[in-house]
């Protein structure tokens, strides 16, 4: 069988080198393996930049559940004097019916002493209480702060006197 030749090599030379085998030699596979660590450091920083983003998110998004059912809970209890939602610390949360001198209420979400723990290594501040009315409308507008603890990202929960609550 003959083979044509090409500058001197055969074709069968040229596509597998010099012995015939096949193959890629440690130039190529070092460029490769570069190729692919650079990628690799790449991809890993948009990931932790987007999962730090995501967490604080997740964790505004928590906040806003609960202040929402504080107002579900002032529709529901129909007290003129509205539920108060009360910062005990920057990590706990109490839903308070007739108004923030009423009585801490307990239910489904909250220890014995009516406390709602917060997302795990997040803060919530300042301790200003916001009271709902039975209309679902807030008697003051409130903005809060959610800070992931260990980053130190934030990202900001608003309350409208009309009660609506948003988080970017």
């Amino acid at each position: 069988m003959m083979t044509s030749q090409v500058g001197g090599a055969s074709s069968h030379r040229r596509l597998f080198g010099a012995g015939g085998r096949g193959g890629f030699g440690a130039p190529e596979l070092v460029v490769v393996v570069a190729v692919v660590g650079v990628l690799f450091t790449m991809t890993i920083s948009f990931f932790l930049s987007y999962y730090r983003v995501a967490t604080v998110k997740a964790a505004s998004q928590q906040v806003v559940a609960l202040l929402n059912q504080a107002r579900a809970l002032a529709i529901q209890t129909n007290s003129t004097s509205g539920v108060c939602v009360h910062l005990p610390s920057a990590t706990r949360m109490q839903f308070v019916v007739d108004g923030c001198a009423g009585t801490v209420w307990i239910g489904p979400g909250t220890d014995g002493a009516g406390n709602i723990n917060l997302p795990q290594d997040f803060t919530m501040g300042p301790a200003t209480d916001v009271v709902f009315d039975y209309l679902r409308a807030a008697l003051t507008a409130v903005t809060y702060t959610v800070t992931n603890v260990s980053t130190g990202a934030t990202l900001t929960v608003r309350i409208a006197i009309s009660g609506r609550i948003t988080s970017p």
